[in-house]
């Protein structure tokens, strides 16, 4: 009998038992559904957080004060001194003859503030830095125009706000630029709207007011030599350890002290996303052995329907090596039948599936990862091979007199 009228067969097999084939299909179809929906949730889990570090920066490096060498005062022998970040570091790690893998470097001050326009307030993060942090901390600006190199070195109280300061201190539909807020007990100016970057974590990214860090100084934190934070732009994703290499011994230097006791510490973003990925990656290949565990069980389910489909037409199996059927024929018949069922169960999951990544799951949006549709079809055929290898194989090497006589 030809492979086409073994799958005729198998077709009118499953249709004869048409209740226990669909409970039968159910469980690889659940597997299938399982692969192609959990494999689509690890991968958006994985791109959100990628994404979510993405909004802190491309390619930078983040210099953190931690107070003083020691870690406290003394109470005996020579007392610790303080290890700020001052603008002489900020000249030297810009100086390109000290660290040639670094793009630009914006120092920075941040203090929460309320600010005030006719009435409304808002409470903001005011960040005081220079032109180059907006670029490193991937801001646009959406209006207007961001605060420049003259801003910084005219002290002009001017600001760049986010979207969120924006939309809950001016009415919808009127023009922030060139109005004046209160940020603390300070006039600021109003010369550019920062496009929408959404959060990042803890951190909401919108709630922001940037402004030159001489102004902030002047009239927010107080006249002041030391700085929160460094943010340093790496000039590729390739040479970023390079040159966290170079701010590292720069800052030792000026500190009179080793890489390894320096009293600063360095994020940098590439092992924070790295570090990221490979967890997420971790997450992801948890998720796919949970639905390989659905597809298992899928699998033990056909099998279970084989061997009793296999039980139930002994004496058929019988008639046909009677009158000739070779070992082959009923072993096609009934490997195919066992591979039609898990192939209809995993075109129907495959769908159940696409249906499913279009809604979010426990807050997560899943992202199809498009190889995990063939993956699901090719494991769908394998339950199918595995499963029914084993029932087919007992049917094909049944005597025709012993089936015969099966009662």
């Amino acid at each position: 009998m030809s492979t086409w009228g073994n799958v005729v067969m198998a077709l009118r097999g499953i249709s004869s038992n048409w209740l226990r084939s669909m409970l039968t299909m159910l469980g690889v179809l659940i597997g299938v559904a399982a692969v192609i929906v959990l494999l689509a949730v690890g991968t958006g889990s994985s791109q959100a957080v990628e994404s979510q570090i993405d909004k802190l920066g491309t390619n930078t490096l983040t210099v953190f004060g931690t107070g003083r060498f020691g870690g406290g005062t003394s109470e005996t022998g020579t007392q610790t001194r303080n290890a700020d970040l001052t603008i002489n570091d900020v000249n030297l790690i810009s100086n390109s003859n000290n660290a040639p893998d670094v793009q630009s470097v914006s120092p920075v001050i941040t203090t929460s503030e309320t600010a005030t326009y006719d009435g409304a307030t808002y409470s903001t993060s005011v960040v005081g830095t220079n032109p180059a942090y907006l670029t490193a901390s991937n801001y646009t600006i959406s209006a207007g125009r961001a605060i420049t190199a003259a801003d910084v070195k005219s002290h002009a109280e001017v600001v760049d706000i986010g979207s969120d300061v924006a939309s809950n201190l001016f009415p919808t539909g009127s023009n922030p630029l060139g109005q004046e807020i209160q940020i603390g007990s300070a006039e600021f100016e109003v010369v550019g709207l920062l496009a929408s970057k959404g959060s990042s974590g803890l951190t909401d990214q919108d709630a922001v007011a940037i402004a030159p860090y001489t102004a902030v100084q002047d009239q927010l934190t107080g006249e002041s030599e030391s700085f929160t934070e460094l943010l340093v732009q790496g000039k590729s994703s390739a040479t970023l350890t390079l040159a966290q290499s170079e701010v590292e011994s720069i800052l030792a230097a000026q500190n009179d002290t080793t890489v390894a006791d320096l009293p600063f510490s360095v994020l940098n973003q590439a092992s924070l996303l790295s570090t990221a990925t490979s967890s997420s990656k971790t997450f992801t290949s948890l998720l796919g052995w949970v639905a390989a565990v659905s597809l298992l069980v899928g699998a033990i389910g056909v099998m279970n329907i084989m061997l009793v489909t296999v039980t139930e037409r002994t004496r058929e199996i019988g008639i046909r090596k009677a009158i000739g059927a070779p070992k082959s024929v009923v072993l096609g018949q009934f490997l195919i039948e066992a591979v039609v069922i898990s192939l209809l169960g995993g075109l129907v999951g495959v769908l159940a599936g696409l249906v499913v990544v279009r809604f979010k799951i426990a807050g997560v949006q899943p992202v199809l990862a498009t190889y995990s549709i063939p993956l699901a079809f090719g494991v769908a055929l394998l339950v199918g091979i595995v499963a029914g290898l084993y029932p087919a194989y007992r049917a094909a090497s049944l005597r025709p007199i012993d089936a015969l006589r099966f009662e």
